[in-house]
């Protein structure tokens, strides 16, 4: 069995990984940390959830205090670029855990508060600097910090930081690193956009990708229930209601739809509130403190909002609206099911969804169970789907026999997926 010192983690950074609990090292970082004690650029591919922030604060930490040198006014030692300030707050938080012992200074910059803490913290000197795009190309500008001093360059979750429109920020960003640093990587998924990126900001490096897209977490429940539009707000509340639903993440495409439905909700007397980029940074945090604190038994999300939400307890995810892009599904429902808990993953599906449907089920590898059995089951949703599956449109096997509902108390045809972890490592160019 592998474990932390193993992974040649100086002693300082085992005993407060042992302080948190943790005994074995998870695949992102057994395959990524011996590899970035090397100094080696680090491509990894793996969604929240992963142990991937770990993966690469040990190492980041090891490196900072072995050079035995202090940070200069203004002059971060190493840079950790995030999209959203929930996150960067989390990594700071983690960073702040593993250094406990180490006579490092960290600091979190992000918009929405005053800049003038951040400022102070800054001018003192800091080792890590945890940042949003946007408020640190402010401060830049403003002559509040250089990146000059900068020997280490993590961009964590690039795929999210892509689809928020941050790719210039980025590059500008990275413009004004030293072109010697080590540099890792993170995202959930790789598509073309990332994968340039990638390759615009990294030499040669190690890959290590964990729990590919078209693997689902095996303790995970899912069913699919049919229903017209119209129809999914009344099915919604009622699943809510039920007994069993204790902390839930409900799914939607769009902005206006988490506010729609957040507000719908309320009114149905279902407690809720939404979560997205064009929310206030308080009205963010105090929606996510309910949550937690479970003032809020639901929230209500988009898919960008809710990648960087890491809260334990969720026993349900819904998907109110199915993705466009079938790994959102796989994403969406690893919300759920953490910790060695179960978990149950509904989603909805509408007459103009039934295509979405079908992506995602040739992107798992198998058909999604239906549930028949609930007061709203559109027949004829059901129908179009069974056509197109019967016409050779679909290529994967489906069980017919109806799963329950959550407002039942058996859970008859429960349906795990099979997953898998993997680690693979690969010198190569990505």
């Amino acid at each position: 069995m592998t474990s932390f010192t193993d992974l040649g983690l100086a002693a300082d950074l085992c005993r407060a990984v042992d302080a948190e609990g943790y005994v074995t090292p998870t695949p992102i970082q057994a395959g990524a940390i011996p590899a970035l004690l090397l100094g080696r650029d680090l491509l990894g591919i793996a969604q929240t959830g992963t142990g991937k922030t770990a993966a690469f604060a040990l190492p980041v930490l090891q490196r900072l205090s072995q050079e035995n040198r202090r940070a200069m006014p203004r002059s971060p030692r190493a840079l950790i670029l995030t999209p959203t300030r929930e996150l960067a707050l989390q990594i700071a938080e983690c960073f702040q855990t593993y250094g406990r012992q180490l006579n490092l200074r960290h600091a979190v910059i992000f918009g929405g508060v005053g800049q003038g803490p951040q400022v102070t913290l800054l001018a003192r000197g800091v080792d890590v600097l945890v940042a949003t795009p946007g408020r640190l190309l402010d401060l830049m500008q403003q002559g509040h910090l250089r990146l000059s001093d900068v020997s280490v360059f993590i961009l964590d979750e690039a795929d999210r930081m892509l689809d928020m429109g941050f790719v210039r920020d980025v590059r500008k960003i990275v413009a004004a690193v030293p072109a010697k640093r080590q540099t890792m990587l993170f995202s959930a998924t790789m598509p073309q956009e990332v994968t340039a990126l990638a390759n615009s900001l990294m030499s040669d490096p190690v890959r290590v990708e964990v729990t590919p897209p078209a693997t689902t977490v095996e303790r995970i429940e899912q069913r699919v229930m049919f229903v017209t539009r119209d129809d999914k707000r009344h099915l919604l509340a009622n699943l809510l209601k039920a007994e069993g639903v204790g902390r839930a993440i409900v799914f939607t495409r769009t902005k206006h739809g988490a506010n729609r439905v957040a507000e719908q909700l309320c009114k149905m007397g279902v407690p809720a509130d939404a979560i997205h980029g064009n929310k206030s940074q308080n009205a963010r945090q105090r929606a996510l403190g309910d949550f937690r604190s479970g003032v809020l038994r639901t929230l209500v999300a988009t898919d960008i909002a809710a990648r960087g939400i890491d809260v334990d307890g969720i026993t349900h995810v819904i998907n109110f609206d199915l993705p466009v892009e079938p790994e959102a599904y796989v994403h969406r429902i690893g919300r759920t099911a953490r910790a060695g808990a179960a978990g149950q993953a509904l989603s909805f599906c509408d007459h103009d969804e039934v295509p979405y449907l079908q992506a995602i089920e040739k992107t798992i590898r198998r058909a999604v169970p239906v549930d028949h059995d609930h007061a709203w089951h559109a027949h004829g949703v059901a129908g179009r789907h069974a056509a197109n599956q019967a016409a050779g449109r679909g290529s994967v096997r489906r069980s017919d026999r109806p799963s329950s509902s959550p407002s039942r108390s058996n859970n008859r045809n429960s349906s795990r997926s099979h997953s898998s972890s993997r680690v693979s490592e690969a010198g190569a160019r990505t």
